[in-house]
C-alpha cells in the first residue's frame, strides 16, 4: 500500500519547507502530512491539459486537476490510499481512478461541496460509489453529504481540529514600535466585508490594518469601501510581516458576509496563536458561533456597523475580559488547532479508510 495525495496548486514545497525551517514562513502543510505518511506528491503540469479536460473542468476543479487526475490514474495500484485535500481535485482523481482493473482507497476533504455545482458534480462523476471516505469540518457539510448521497455515518466523517495552525511560527511576541493609540488588525479574502469595519472604525481613535492584498489578487470591489478612511490601510504583507503586524495588534476584528462553510476561520486561529482578542461577524452557524457563545471570542451581527463599533469600545475599556479571551483562545489553539493534532487525527481516518465499503468501517 502507498499513499498518493494529488496538490490543487503547484509549487516548490521542498524550497518552501526550506523557509520554513528558517522561521521566514509557516510550514507548508501537505509537505507535513506527505511526511508524516511517507506520501509521494502528485502536482499539476500545465503542459499535460487536453481538450476533454477543459470540458469536464466546466463542472468542477480546473483543467490542470482533470490532467493530473488523468496521469495519477497510470501510476497507481489497488490498495494505495489516494488524499485530496480539497473537492477541486477530489472529484476529478475519484472519477478517472476507480475502475474496474485498479481500485485505489480515495480519501477526499469536502470544505464547500454543498452548492449546485458540487450537486451535479457528486451525482454525475458517482462519488458516493467512488469515493470511500469524505472528510469535513462542519457539522452542516457532513450532514449534506450523508443526506445528499445516501452514506452511512462511517463513510463521512469530521475532523474536529481543522483547520489548524502551525503554532510553531504564529506565537506571542514583542511590539515593534511605540503606538500613540490602539492597532485594529484584519486579514483574510473569502467573505470579507471590509467595508462594515472602515465604517464602525472611521471616526474611532485608532489605526486599522488590513492584510487582504496579494500581487497575484486585485482587490475585491464587493469587500473593500469604495473610499478607505483616513485611519485605514490595506496591503500585502509577507508572512514575517504577518506575524508582526499580529503582535502589534490590540485586537484583531474578521468581518464577514453570511455564508456556511465557516469562512475565516484560519485568520481567527492565527491571531488567537499570538495571543490576540478577536471579534468576528456571527456568520455561520456553526463553529464561529460556539466559540462565540463560549466566550472565547466575542461576536456581531453581518453588516451591523453600530454592533461592531461598540463591540469594539468594549474590548479596549474592559482589560479583564481581554485577559480571559486571550488566555481561553490561546489554550484552544495550542491544544486543538495545531499542525500536530491534525496530522494524528488525519492518519487515524486515513488508516481506516483501507477497507471496502462493505466492512464496518470503525467511527473514530
Amino acid at each position: 500500500m502507498k499513499y498518493h495525495i494529488p496538490l490543487d496548486f503547484t509549487s516548490n514545497l521542498e524550497e518552501l519547507n526550506s523557509l520554513a525551517e528558517a522561521g521566514k514562513r509557516p510550514s507548508q502543510f501537505m509537505w507535513k502530512v506527505a511526511q508524516h505518511l511517507g506520501a509521494k506528491i502528485h502536482q499539476p503540469d500545465l503542459s499535460q491539459i487536453l481538450p476533454i479536460d477543459k470540458t469536464r473542468s466546466t463542472i468542477i476543479g480546473n483543467p490542470s486537476h482533470w490532467a493530473l487526475a488523468r496521469q495519477l490514474s497510470s501510476q497507481i495500484q489497488t490498495g494505495d490510499v489516494i488524499f485530496c485535500n480539497k473537492e477541486q481535485i477530489g472529484i476529478p482523481v475519484a472519477a478517472l481512478c476507480s475502475s474496474s482493473n485498479v481500485r485505489p482507497k480515495i480519501v477526499v476533504f469536502s470544505y464547500k461541496i454543498n452548492r449546485p455545482r458540487g450537486y451535479l458534480a457528486l451525482k454525475l462523476f458517482k462519488a458516493a460509489e467512488k469515493i470511500d471516505l469524505f472528510l469535513t469540518y462542519t457539522p452542516s457539510e457532513t450532514k449534506f453529504l450523508r443526506n445528499y448521497l445516501g452514506l452511512p455515518e462511517n463513510r463521512v466523517c469530521q475532523i474536529y481540529s481543522q483547520p489548524p495552525i502551525d503554532t510553531s511560527f504564529f506565537t506571542p511576541g514583542q511590539v515593534s514600535y511605540k503606538k500613540t493609540r490602539p492597532l485594529i488588525v484584519s486579514g483574510g479574502w473569502e467573505q470579507r466585508d471590509y467595508r462594515t469595519l472602515a465604517i464602525a472604525t472611521q471616526d474611532l481613535d485608532v489605526d486599522v490594518k488590513v492584510s487582504a492584498l496579494s500581487p497575484s489578487r486585485n482587490a475585491s470591489t464587493k469587500s473593500l469601501p469604495k473610499v478607505m478612511p483616513s485611519n485605514m490601510y490595506c496591503g500585502f504583507y509577507d508572512w514575517c510581516d504577518l506575524l508582526q503586524l499580529y503582535r502589534d495588534s490590540d485586537l484583531v476584528v474578521i468581518p464577514l458576509f453570511k455564508n456556511n462553510f465557516e469562512a475565516g476561520l484560519t485568520t481567527l486561529f492565527e491571531a488567537l496563536a499570538c495571543q490576540k482578542p478577536v471579534i468576528i461577524s456571527r456568520s455561520s452557524p456553526e463553529i464561529v458561533c460556539k466559540l462565540i457563545d463560549s466566550g472565547i471570542v466575542t461576536g456581531f451581527n453581518p453588516g451591523d456597523s453600530n454592533g461592531l463599533k461598540q463591540a469594539i469600545i468594549k474590548i479596549l475599556n474592559q482589560p479583564q475580559i481581554l485577559k480571559q479571551q486571550i488566555e481561553r483562545g490561546y489554550e484552544l489553539v495550542i491544544n486543538q488547532f495545531n499542525y500536530d493534532s491534525y496530522i494524528q487525527e488525519l492518519a487515524a481516518k486515513l488508516k481506516y479508510s483501507n477497507i471496502n465499503h462493505d466492512s464496518n468501517l470503525l467511527r473514530l
